[in-house]
């Protein structure tokens, strides 16, 4: 079998090594190509070699590599990690095409941005605990370098932060994986065979915890956040579309691969905690949206509030909540993306992000207030659109769960609809102060604004397709994951059902049934 998620994650590593040898006119084509290669290499595994209908891991590569130390080289790709692939893959496509005009170093930077790749993709393909740590640390160099480098003003500050919170994150990574290692008679790291142990209550949750540290940092989670707004306060276009598109879906898939695939009775111990953390994110994040006068950690703070509803659907332990958690993050990455990437563009134009100092842009550049608008309204969840999808499933996995009691049901909804009303009113209030109103000619000077140019309006269409394709028929990226979610919620829910009744100082957030013993029967 031809061995064709080695080839994607180590072509663009391999790739980068020829780019400080190129010329600098032809660097960014060389990376273009290379990431276009990568991206159809992506496309042609799936149609090939990958069963949308199979819940089990595909495409699976399982290689010795240091034994010493318990490292082997495992990808295979499932339905949790399989449209994570896919997204990738076509985000860092666009993003290097949004790196056009970089003028600054310009080696470096491509040549970062293929590392980067092999990195995401690492993370996203890898089945073994420790070669997922490396891939999971291979990301963060790239990405501080890009931030100190290419940032703004503040660029060393927003770089400093985001590499202590992350690489101390990855430390628990590290220890946990190491604790699994060392647990019961079977010495291994892969973690097919580390979600297949049984692992004392204490044990798992201790595990579970940690886990849930480190990937509430990248999420990113309440009060683990504060990394993300300084970050894209500072970075440039294109890391942006990385970080919102990619970055964050790496900690929301982590947390649904590793801990509910590996402990479902601390799942269940926790879930309350993350339906919680999920309604801080979403309300907290929005009221802060609101006070921001800088465009970038104005959307910053808006991807905050979306990852919320990841939180909540994992939560729900339900098949429905699960799968809108999935389509969350799939669609925050394509939304994430196309409005910073906007974002980056207005910047070039106005040289400033400050709300009070914008303002008339909607006579001056058509296309972009156009395209502005389209990417807002997706964010704000308008029906027919990817983002709505999403948070309804969500809304109905909480809705119809029967893992807890009734009022706590009520006050999650109430309190994720309030996030949801919200949403519009920071980002459409945004809409009118950049685009509307009087233009501030002391800052902003008429010559420079420039209306979208053809690569410009094919990144954002490229990012629209499938917001509108997603959001009209959304069956066409569920299919991608239903067969993994709906088996992971259901293996969960019957190893929950096995391990005994919830915590007594949980009660009056379980449903009376699980607290009586008849919940195995209505799991089932």
């Amino acid at each position: 079998m031809f061995p064709w998620l080695s080839v994607i994650i180590l072509l663009p590593l391999l790739a980068s090594v020829a780019v400080p040898f190129l010329p600098e006119k032809q660097v960014k084509w060389y990376t273009f190509g290379v990431c276009m290669v990568d991206f159809i290499l992506i496309v042609a595994a799936f149609f090939t070699g990958y069963d949308i209908y199979s819940p089990e891991l595909q495409l699976v590569e399982r290689y010795s590599w240091m034994p010493q130390i318990g490292l082997e080289w495992s990808v295979g790709a499932d339905g949790l990690s399989m449209p994570l692939i896919l997204l990738t893959g076509f985000i860092t496509v666009l993003a290097t095409l949004a790196a056009w005009p970089v003028t600054l170093r310009p080696r470096f930077f491509y040549f970062l941005m293929l590392a980067m790749l092999a990195g995401m993709l690492g993370v996203f393909a890898t089945q073994d605990m420790l070669l997922f740590f490396l891939f999971w640390e291979l990301e963060l160099l790239p990405v501080y370098l890009l931030l100190a480098i290419w940032g703004g003003k503040g660029r060393m500050y927003a770089a400093t932060k985001f590499i202590l919170y992350t690489a101390i994150g990855s430390l628990f990574i590290l220890v946990v994986g190491l604790a699994m290692y060392f647990y019961g008679d079977l010495r291994t790291l892969n973690m097919v065979e580390l979600a297949a142990k049984n692992y004392d209550p204490i044990f798992g949750r201790l595990c579970f915890a940690g886990l849930l540290i480190a990937y509430a940092v990248k999420l990113p989670i309440f009060p683990l956040h504060t990394w993300l707004p300084d970050a894209h306060g500072e970075a440039t276009a294109p890391v942006h579309m990385l970080l919102a598109g990619i970055l964050l879906k790496m900690g929301g898939y982590a947390l649904i691969r590793m801990n509910v695939g590996f402990f479902p009775e601390a799942t269940q111990f926790f879930a309350p905690l993350l339906i919680v953390l999920g309604i801080i994110n979403i309300i907290y994040a929005a009221l802060t949206s609101f006070a921001q006068r800088n465009l970038k950690r104005k959307i910053a703070y808006s991807s905050i509030s979306h990852m919320g509803f990841v939180l909540i659907g994992i939560g729900s332990l339900t098949e429905i909540g699960m799968s809108g958690a999935m389509l969350q993050m799939i669609s925050h990455g394509l939304i994430g993306a196309s409005l910073f990437f906007l974002v980056g563009a207005t910047y070039d134009r106005t040289h400033t992000l400050i709300l009070s100092q914008m303002g008339g842009l909607a006579s001056r550049m058509p296309k972009i207030f156009a395209m502005f608008t389209a990417c807002s309204l997706a964010s704000l969840a308008l029906p027919g659109m990817s983002g709505f999808v999403a948070e309804l499933m969500v809304f109905i996995g909480m809705t119809t769960t029967d893992a807890y009691s009734f009022q706590f049901k009520a006050l999650v909804i109430l309190f994720a609809a309030i996030g949801v009303v919200l949403t519009p009113i920071y980002l459409l209030s945004m809409l009118r102060e950049v685009f509307y109103g009087t233009m501030s000619h002391e800052v902003i000077h008429e010559e420079d604004l420039v209306d979208a140019e053809p690569r410009e309006v094919f990144i954002i269409a490229c990012l629209l397709i499938p917001i509108f394709g997603i959001g009209l028929y959304p069956k066409l990226t569920t299919d991608l994951y239903s067969v993994a979610t709906d088996r992971l919620v259901k293996v969960t829910r019957e190893r929950i059902a096995q391990s005994g009744p919830p915590p007594a100082f949980l009660g009056g957030i379980y449903a009376p049934e699980w607290m009586q013993g008849e919940r195995t029967a209505s799991l089932k």
